[in-house]
C-alpha cells in the first residue's frame, strides 16, 4: 500500500497536490482540505481481457413498466410514473414542501399495494408519525426508518423483500463508512449517492433522493449527483404563498421541460389541474400599470399579471427593480422604449414584477412588460380583457414568441380580447398607437 497526501476542495471536489488559499476550479476560498489517499501496489496498470460489447438487438428486454405515482399529472410529467430501477433527485428550499409531498407519494404507493419505505435522516420516527397523522396518512401501510447510515439504506435495497419505492430524506444527512468527511461533504455525498444509485439499478425499486440547495438555489453537493440520477425535479415557490411549482430539469424517461402546479394546504399538497388563471388573483382592469400576459412555462400556458410602476425619482441614479424575471431584461426593454418611442424615462424610478410570486424566464413576457410600463407612464389603464405576448428586439420590433398557437388557443378559451402579439403589432410604435393613440 502507498499513501499520498492531496488537498480536496469541500465545495466542488477538485484535487490539488499542494495547499492553496483559493480553489483553482470553483474559486472558493479556504475550502482545500488535506486528505490521505491509499493506493494499492500496481495502481490501475492491470488490463481486463475478454471484455466484448453486446449488440443492442440481443440485449434481453426487462420489465420496465412504470408504476403510477398516484397523481395523474405527475405521472405525465415523469413519463408514466416511477420507473423500476430509476433514481429521482428532488431539490428545493427548506420548508417548501419536499418532505410533505414525498410522504404523500409513499402513502399513495402503499395504498396501491406497493411496498414503500420512507428513510429519514432528518426526523425521528415520532416526528414522521406526527406529520403523517396531520396529513391523514397513518393507516396507509407505508414503512418509516429514521437513520443516518447509508449502509442501512443499502441493506433495504439488497434484502430479499425489496421495496417498490424508497425515499431518502435527505442525501446530505447520510454517512457512508466507505468515505471520509462529515455527512454533507463532497466526498460523503458522492459516496452515498453512488452506492444507492448502483444498488437500485440492480433491482426493480425506484429511488427518490432529497437534495438540499445552496444559497444560490443550486442543489448542494457535487454536480456529479445530478448526472448520476435519471430525473431531477425542483420544487419552488414563495413560502408566503400557497402555490408551489415542480419543474423537471432532467428526465431520461419523459419530457424535460414540463411542470406541475401544487397548492399547499393543511392536509398536504394538492395538484392544481388547470392553473391557467390561478396566478391572476382578484385583479381590477381599471388600474394602470397592469397587463395580462399569456406566458409559457414548458408546454403549459399561464395567464399571469405583469405589474409596473413608473414614478418620479429623487435619486441621482433612478432605481430599476424587477421581481419574477431578469432585471437586465427590464433594463433592455426600457432602453428600447426610450430610444424607439422618444420617451424620457431617465428621471423615473421603474419597478416591475410578476404577480402571484412567480419567477419566469419566458421571452414572451417582453410585450406585456412594455405595455405595463407605458400604461403606468401615461397613467392610463389598458383595454379591459386585453392579453399580450411577444418578444421585443433592440430595433423595437415585436417578434413571435414560441408556442404562439398554444397561447392563442388558451386566450380564446379564456375569452381574452383584444389580443396583442406579433401579428397584430409589428413594432412598439404600433403598440403605443393602438393603446394610447398616435404619439404627439
Amino acid at each position: 500500500m502507498k499513501t499520498k497526501d492531496v488537498f480536496v476542495c469541500s465545495s466542488c471536489g477538485a484535487q490539488a497536490l499542494k495547499w492553496q488559499g483559493q480553489c483553482p476550479r470553483c474559486g472558493e476560498w479556504n475550502t482545500l482540505q488535506e486528505k490521505v489517499v491509499v493506493r494499492k501496489k500496481g495502481g490501475i496498470s492491470h488490463v481486463h481481457a475478454g471484455i466484448k460489447g453486446i449488440p443492442l438487438s440481443e440485449i434481453p428486454i426487462e420489465n420496465t413498466e412504470a408504476r403510477s405515482t398516484g397523481f395523474v399529472s405527475l405521472d405525465a410529467v415523469l413519463g408514466k410514473g416511477f420507473v423500476p430501477g430509476g433514481a429521482v433527485l428532488v431539490g428545493g428550499e427548506p420548508g417548501i414542501g419536499k418532505s410533505t409531498l414525498l410522504l404523500q407519494l409513499a402513502a399513495a404507493q402503499a395504498q396501491m399495494g406497493n411496498k414503500a419505505v420512507y428513510f429519514s435522516g432528518e426526523e425521528s420516527l415520532a416526528q414522521i408519525r406526527s406529520r403523517a397523522e396531520r396529513l391523514g396518512l397513518l393507516d396507509t401501510g407505508m414503512l418509516a426508518i429514521a437513520s443516518t447510515s447509508s449502509d442501512e439504506a443499502l441493506s433495504i435495497l439488497e434484502s430479499p423483500d425489496k421495496p417498490d419505492l424508497i425515499i431518502i430524506d435527505s442525501v446530505q444527512t447520510l454517512n457512508s463508512s466507505h468515505a471520509d468527511g462529515i455527512p454533507g461533504s463532497v466526498s460523503q455525498v458522492r459516496a452515498v449517492s453512488s452506492e444507492l444509485v448502483d444498488a437500485v439499478k440492480k433491482t426493480s425499486a425506484t429511488l427518490v433522493l432529497v437534495g438540499h440547495v445552496t444559497k444560490d438555489g443550486q442543489i448542494a453537493g457535487p454536480k456529479l449527483l445530478e448526472h448520476m440520477v435519471d430525473t431531477v425535479l425542483y420544487l419552488e415557490g414563495d413560502r408566503k404563498h400557497m402555490m408551489r411549482i415542480m419543474r423537471v430539469l432532467k428526465n431520461r424517461f419523459g419530457p424535460s421541460d414540463e411542470l406541475v402546479v401544487f397548492s399547499m394546504r393543511e392536509e398536504g399538497m394538492e395538484i392544481v389541474e388547470d392553473p391557467s388563471t390561478l396566478f391572476l388573483g382578484d385583479r381590477d382592469d381599471s388600474f394602470s400599470g397592469a397587463a395580462v400576459v399569456m406566458a409559457m412555462d414548458g408546454h403549459k400556458p399561464f395567464a399571469v399579471e405583469v405589474q409596473a410602476l413608473a414614478s418620479r425619482s429623487v435619486l441621482s441614479i433612478p432605481r430599476r427593480t424587477a421581481l419574477g424575471f431578469d432585471t437586465n431584461r427590464l433594463n433592455l426593454i426600457l432602453a428600447v422604449i426610450e430610444k424607439r418611442l422618444n420617451l424620457n424615462l431617465g428621471e423615473l424610478d421603474i419597478y416591475a414584477k410578476i404577480g402571484g410570486g412567480l419567477a419566469m424566464r419566458d421571452p414572451g413576457l417582453d410585450l406585456g412588460v412594455a405595455a405595463a410600463v407605458l400604461s403606468s407612464f401615461y397613467d392610463r389603464p389598458l383595454p379591459a380583457g386585453s392579453v399580450f405576448w411577444g418578444e421585443v428586439d433592440l430595433n423595437g420590433r415585436i417578434r413571435p414568441a414560441s408556442g404562439g398557437e398554444t397561447r392563442l388557443k388558451q386566450a380564446d378559451r379564456l375569452g381574452y380580447k383584444p389580443v396583442f402579439q406579433s401579428e397584430t403589432c409589428k413594432t412598439l410604435d404600433d403598440l403605443q398607437a393602438k393603446l394610447f393613440g398616435p404619439a404627439e
